[in-house]
């Protein structure tokens, strides 16, 4: 970064760190703990598609890795495309097996990433659930931010709206095992994101 960038107040963007999402593991543990929400064994990764036989090799090649323990009983993984365009693959382990979901969201973003498609890559998420079943929170990994934050849609809205309360209590109390997203404004909602 230049002297003019520093001037200007221009940054440089912040390389992602896919290994961040190891860190997954241990925050579900401190909010099941603090919080009440215990993950629901479902993450899903959203990215811009792209037309062309590379991409779509590389979206094969993925399906091909994750549903490998299909025969012995693992869940297909699923796509789908929402209503802005973009396509959500949906990827479900048990809910006791946090490591192997981290494990599978690491390898999509690895793919895309390592297949020359990291630009398209938005967002992961996982999911989580409170004992009321209609109480969900998601920890929700910028990719080209290399940041976490939380999204706790309001059970029973009319309209898309937000815990905001909730949000902030999940910021502080995952402050020391994520890298949490500082400006709020990037707190991206992710209405109908699949596992929600």
């Amino acid at each position: 970064m230049g002297l003019l960038d520093t001037i200007l107040g221009r940054s440089k963007p912040v390389r992602p760190d896919l290994d961040q999402l190891f860190a997954l593991p241990s925050a579900a543990i401190t909010l099941q703990a603090g919080a009440g929400f215990a993950p629901t064994g479902v993450g899903s990764v959203c990215f811009a598609s792209v037309e062309g036989g590379a991409f779509e090799q590389l979206r094969q090649d993925v399906r091909a890795l994750l549903d490998a323990d299909t025969e012995r009983g693992g869940v297909p993984v699923e796509f789908s495309r929402d209503g802005y365009g973009y396509t959500w693959l949906l990827v479900r382990q048990p809910p006791e097996d946090t490591p192997a979901l981290v494990n599978d969201l690491h390898a999509v973003n690895t793919a895309l990433q390592d297949g020359g498609f990291g630009p398209q890559l938005l967002c992961s998420l996982m999911a989580f659930r409170a004992a009321d079943p209609e109480r969900v929170l998601a920890l929700v990994y910028l990719y080209k931010r290399g940041t976490f934050y939380p999204f706790a849609p309001l059970p029973g809205a009319r309209g898309e709206r937000r815990d905001n309360a909730l949000e902030l209590q999940v910021r502080s109390l995952l402050a020391d095992d994520l890298r949490v997203e500082r400006e709020l404004d990037r707190w991206f909602p992710v209405w109908g994101a699949p596992g929600l």
